[in-house]
């Protein structure tokens, strides 16, 4: 496939995002997503972050394997937990498990630093190639534990999460600064919700669930 093919079933995979947002806006509270998170979705080449053998399936909108038992998110999730995020240009923001970093580069599009980190090194040394070739110059991937956050480089003013953890790291929340938001699933594997966490400018919390999802299990935690 070519590039103007990809860009083509790029821009089908937003109409789907924008579809499925209107289906599911009563739970979600919110019928359109940021258009500047759209605008993004419409942009990042996801076919350069999945396998070699699945490229013609990256824009369906659905998650796909990447091996050692993970998963790309699917694009609707991807975009939901961006915006939920509410991320501004200035922002430093913290991934838990980079995968095969296309969560990351969407990330980076919006924020001024992307601080990763993913616990398997293969998964790690593949997902730093694909961002170099991509051009993204402003997420740093460490090799990890996740759970535990990353100390050196907080607090950060957004934190999101692609691994679930039974119940949400404190870590991570301690991690997050005043005036932070945080997106992670969190649960049993059976009852797993995206939960949007609010630290206000005092430090208090306050969480969302936000709709029903799967997501694999938070290793380390």
């Amino acid at each position: 496939m070519n590039e103007g093919q990809f860009a083509a079933l790029r821009q089908h995979m937003v109409a789907e995002i924008a579809a499925t947002t209107v289906l599911v806006g009563e739970q979600i509270g919110k019928y359109n997503l940021d258009a500047r998170v759209m605008e993004i979705m419409g942009k990042v080449p996801r076919h350069e972050f999945v396998p070699l053998d699945l490229k013609p399936y990256a824009y369906l909108n659905r998650p796909l394997p990447i091996g050692f038992d993970k998963t790309i998110s699917q694009p609707f999730i991807v975009a939901l937990m961006t915006d939920l995020l509410e991320i501004r240009e200035d922002d430093i923001v913290l991934e838990i498990g980079t995968g095969l970093g296309y969560q990351a580069a969407v990330l980076a599009e919006l924020a001024h630093k992307v601080y990763s980190i993913e616990i398997l090194e293969e998964l790690a040394v593949q997902a730093r190639k694909r961002l170099d070739h991509a051009g993204y110059a402003n997420i740093e991937i460490i090799l990890g534990n996740g759970y535990h956050g990353w100390p050196e480089h907080a607090p950060f003013d957004k934190v999101i999460v692609t691994a679930a953890p039974d119940l949400i790291p404190p870590s991570l929340i301690n991690q997050l600064k005043p005036g932070g938001r945080m997106a992670v699933p969190a649960g049993l594997p059976e009852s797993q919700q995206l939960i949007l966490v609010v630290k206000d400018l005092d430090g208090k919390l306050s969480t969302k669930e936000i709709l029903p999802v799967r997501f694999s299990e938070l290793e380390g935690a």
